[in-house]
């Protein structure tokens, strides 16, 4: 089968990250988006505290000479834990 014209063809593997915050209160939609991840509500502290957390996330893959499609889960939640705000 041939993909559609738009159709972007990436070779190997694709992953993807998702943050859902349910502690929102105020009524706000928040949602933040990159090639790798979305993140989607919240509150403004827990949406900053997922967005930031992913961001370093991909800061320590890119140190590590990694991409997401190349971390299994135990190496993925090592990373998570470890860059996550306290």
């Amino acid at each position: 089968m041939i993909p559609p014209p738009n159709h972007r063809s990436l070779p190997g593997p694709r992953a993807g990250l998702l943050g859902l915050g349910f502690d929102n209160e105020d009524g706000h939609k928040r949602i933040t988006t990159a090639d790798q991840f979305a993140i989607i509500g919240g509150s403004a502290d827990t949406h900053d505290r997922m967005t930031e957390t992913l961001m370093k996330t991909f800061e320590e893959l890119k140190k590590r000479s990694k991409h997401l499609e190349q971390v299994g889960p135990k190496e993925l939640a090592e990373i998570i834990h470890k860059v996550t705000p306290r």
